[in-house]
């Protein structure tokens, strides 16, 4: 039998263990996790909707109508109506023929790139792409070339000398880096050599894009050019589950074989109304997004001032690179005896030696919150142990 105790006890000399935080109250900037009371520069809550009054009213409305749990997946009987109004309200908003609701992100990716690609098929995939899809990848059974990150010359050259069914799946925005994926360049390139294109926007829909339509959106392409849309309902959304967007008869297509949407219960459908009102929340405030961005672009200026090593990122997701784990836990864990709560992300998560502080930022954020972070971040710039940050 393996020696588990052993490789715990390993991580944890690695500086790779990883512990839960037990948050009390709400999801929001000022949070109280592990007894402490905190500022949380590390949620996913980018346009502060997770506790927005509106969303949970919506909510509360909705359970008289649609009762709590989903009690049986949605080919038996729990496809409510809820869940099909969100469907179309998603389709709507994203501008394609139709879509359909997972239950999280993760089953999302593993279901549809395992129903649309096989045995026989190659799937090229971004060597930065998330978990999930990496798992999809493998799932499928089909054969997977992964290219290196946004080249697409490199992937136009493994296209070129594939034949058979070809899927290319990447992030649109990446969790760890930021940054966007080259999505016209990679459109253009999977029109060239028949290949299905599909994105995981789970980071961009929202906060990206007119009225918050994502990445996609963003490169001004449409469900020709990106024929797969896949998108999280648990980050700037603020509820929970996910959603894969595209031509009607790939929806029915994915109904017949996606394995995470056929054998799982369906989601509470009063999520599926919170959901709704959220992304009429969305459509129609400018303000958030405006807010989130005007706070990503002062901590860039003035946290590049200080010496940090920023990431080429735009978007609410800015990673300070460090480099090896033990730093990246001490500074972390600096600016959280200083009120402020900034993960460490190590490997496996990110590639060996590039770890990171993951700072994110919400519309909920204050100018008076980034204040506190900057401050903090000037005065534990010693523990980067750089001679240029020296104080």
């Amino acid at each position: 039998m393996r020696d588990f105790a052993l490789e715990l006890e390993d991580r944890k000399q690695a500086g790779l263990y990883r512990i839960r935080r037990q948050v009390t109250g709400p999801q929001q900037p000022s949070l109280v996790a592990g007894g402490k009371p905190l500022l949380s520069f590390c949620s996913n809550d980018y346009l502060g909707l997770a506790n927005h009054p509106a969303n949970m009213d919506a909510l509360r409305n909705a359970l008289p109508e649609t009762g709590l749990g989903g009690a049986s997946s949605h080919l038996i009987c729990g496809h409510h109506d809820a869940h099909h109004r969100l469907e179309q309200r998603l389709a709507d908003f994203t501008g394609r023929s139709s879509a359909l609701f997972f239950s999280t992100g993760y089953m999302a990716n593993m279901g549809v790139i395992s129903a649309l690609a096989g045995r026989g098929d190659t799937v090229f995939s971004d060597r930065l792409n998330h978990a999930s899809i990496i798992d999809g990848c493998i799932l499928s059974r089909a054969r997977i070339r992964r290219y290196g990150h946004g080249d697409v010359a490199a992937l136009e050259s493994m296209l070129a000398e594939t034949t058979g069914h070809k899927l290319v799946v990447t992030d649109g925005v990446f969790s760890m880096d930021g940054d966007v994926a080259p999505l016209a360049d990679l459109a253009r390139v999977c029109r060239a050599h028949d290949a299905l294109l599909v994105v995981d926007d789970a980071h961009g829909i929202g906060v990206l894009g007119p009225q918050g339509r994502g990445s996609v959106a963003e490169s001004g392409l449409s469900e020709a050019d990106v024929p797969v849309l896949i998108g999280t309902l648990g980050k700037a959304v603020g509820t929970s589950g996910a959603f894969v967007a595209g031509p009607a008869l790939l929806m029915d297509y994915l109904v017949q074989k996606a394995r995470t949407y056929i054998y799982t219960t369906a989601m509470p459908p009063a999520l599926a109304s919170a959901t709704c009102a959220s992304i009429d929340l969305i459509e129609r405030d400018d303000a958030r997004r405006e807010q989130v961005l005007g706070l990503v672009s002062r901590f860039r200026r003035e946290a590049s001032a200080l010496g940090y090593e920023l990431m080429d990122s735009r978007t609410p997701i800015q990673p300070i690179m460090v480099g090896d784990n033990p730093t990246a836990l001490a500074l972390s864990q600096a600016l959280e005896d200083r009120g402020l709560l900034v993960s460490a992300i190590r490997p496996p998560t990110v590639p060996v030696g590039e770890a990171r502080l993951r700072v994110t930022f919400s519309a909920g954020h204050s100018r008076e919150d980034l204040d506190c972070l900057l401050n903090a971040l000037s005065e534990c710039r010693h523990l980067l142990q750089r001679p240029d940050l020296a104080i």
